[in-house]
């Protein structure tokens, strides 16, 4: 299934949208946004710069001054008209203790730069659409895939991203390789993760997978042809297959990373999860650092997704156990500390843990939709872990654990209680309600959350009878079907007749 370009449109061609949340920065909730945009460059950089503008207003001019510098550093002027919508967004926001400054007044655009800029876009564009015209009338393949792959990198680096599909999808007809399509769909995922066009990722990580597959197996086929009379590898075919397996790791590495911010932007937290736990380590994604994710943020997104979906079990090998990973741990010094307070069921800290770095989370363009969801994850899997080893607690005692208020402890035991995640019942003032439903009556404050008993061995008593009988139906279906067949009373369907046929005489027959 390939894109439809009419769906594909450029965010220079869109109004950007108003933030939907606004993250505070104070002392609470620290936040430096140099620090954190200088692991960026190119676009990315500034499309996380105007995301924080638009999430956070108290630090909007430092941010709006700090992307007017990435823009003048781009091919692409039209990037400073989305900066200042975001801008604007950001000043009619109601809690700002004060007016925003002016942006022209913050940081001009270069109009000599800017008009400078245009004029190197229009000659550049029309030299490549004249070569491309040139190779066309050629009919030279190589240079018709070149052309169209200069012309996607050109329209990319200008914002046009509809047209730099348009050219990378058409490389597919010109490609004569194998390392061609992987390129193509390498290019094309760059696009589509810059983008944030998720569900069309998994696609384009299928095509480079089955591309991947198949120039491995033409260069084990290359090799294999190089060796010695006596059939012992030379130096050089050794080499050539430690630098193909080399870049065949890059590559899955890139591709996992594509698949777990799919996951990621659908929703799928467990999977994605996975997918980020699998990553190889910076080194082998390359270019992709930087211009797509930084390290900090593959730690960010696979501790959340990880400590969201995971059991501790998986938690324990899979993530503290991960050697590449804990690499990316060390980039986000909280994130370890989450981790560590988390397998350690000190849930209180985990909570102020994700209070303090929210702001962190919330100015992320991949993890900022789904962070509300992912803490709510998170606190139900705490609350579920906490009760597990009690077959009785006090609610009060639970509050502290948690740093809730009575209140807020009463809302999310219900809640638990009320989808199947906890068995239990609450007694109010020492008596025991027998009904689930009647636990949104009011409570006083000697509240106590019974675990539900079972009668383990009437349980096996009952799965073991279950068992029984459904063996002993099954032993008599099959007498039955032995009878029929010595008594020669199975219908043959006629010969050359299919089974399809069979079933519809059969059913012709009932009907009559």
């Amino acid at each position: 299934m390939d894109i439809d370009e009419e769906t594909f449109q450029s965010t220079s061609s869109r109004p950007q949208r108003p933030s939907r949340f606004t993250a505070p920065v104070d002392e609470a909730h620290p936040f430096d946004v140099e620090s954190y945009i200088s692991n960026y460059s190119g676009r990315t950089a500034i499309d996380r710069l105007t995301h924080i503008v638009q999430t956070c207003p108290s630090i909007a001019p430092e941010a709006f001054q700090l992307a007017v510098q990435h823009i003048h550093q781009s091919r692409n002027p039209g990037l400073y008209q989305n900066l200042l919508s975001a801008y604007e967004n950001a000043a009619s926001s109601p809690d700002l203790p004060a007016p925003l400054p002016n942006p022209v007044e913050v940081a001009p655009l270069n109009m000599e730069w800017a008009g400078e800029t245009t004029a190197k876009y229009n000659a550049e564009k029309t030299k490549l659409e004249v070569e491309l015209k040139t190779y066309s009338n050629n009919m030279i393949k190589e240079s018709i895939r070149m052309a169209h792959r200069d012309l996607g990198l050109f329209y990319r680096s200008v914002g046009e991203y509809s047209a730099a599909l348009k050219h990378f999808s058409k490389i597919r007809e010109y490609c004569t390789t194998s390392q061609h399509v992987l390129d193509m769909c390498l290019s094309v995922l760059e696009l589509l993760l810059e983008q944030r066009h998720y569900s069309h990722i998994s696609t384009y990580v299928f095509k480079a997978d089955a591309a991947l597959e198949a120039a491995q197996n033409s260069v084990n086929a290359g090799n294999g042809d190089n060796g010695g009379s006596s059939g012992v590898p030379t130096p050089s075919v050794t080499i050539g297959k430690k630098k193909s397996s080399l870049e065949r790791q890059q590559i899955q590495s890139k591709l996992e990373l594509a698949t777990a911010l799919s996951h990621l932007g659908q929703a799928n937290y467990e999977k994605a999860a996975q997918s980020f736990l699998r990553i190889g380590s910076a080194k082998e994604l390359g270019d992709w650092i930087g211009t797509v994710v930084s390290p900090g943020d593959i730690a960010v997104y696979g501790t959340l997704c990880a400590l969201s979906s995971l059991p501790r079990s998986a938690l324990r090998s899979q993530l503290l156990g991960n050697a590449v990973f804990n690499v990316y741990i060390e980039q986000e010094p909280y994130v370890r500390e989450l981790i560590e307070a988390y397998m350690g069921s000190d849930f209180k800290t985990v909570l102020e843990l994700l209070n303090r770095y929210s702001t962190r989370h919330l100015i992320d363009v991949h993890i900022a939709p789904h962070i509300n969801e992912l803490i709510d994850q998170i606190r139900n899997w705490a609350v579920v872990l906490y009760f597990q080893p009690f077959s009785t607690i006090k609610l009060d005692r639970m509050s502290k654990a948690f740093g809730w208020t009575l209140e807020e402890v009463e809302k999310n035991i219900v809640q638990l209680i009320q989808n199947g995640s906890i068995q239990g019942r609450v007694d109010s003032q020492n008596k025991v309600y027998s009904f689930l439903a009647r636990l949104a009556c009011g409570l006083t404050v000697k509240q106590i959350l019974y675990a539900k008993k079972t009668d383990y061995r009437a349980d096996l008593f009952a799965r073991a009878i279950k068992a029984a009988a459904d063996i002993q139906a099954m032993n008599g279906k099959l007498l039955l079907r032995m009878k029929l067949q010595q008594a020669d009373l199975v219908i043959k369907p006629p010969k050359g007749t299919t089974n399809s046929a069979m079933m519809e005489m059969l059913a012709e027959t009932r009907m009559v």
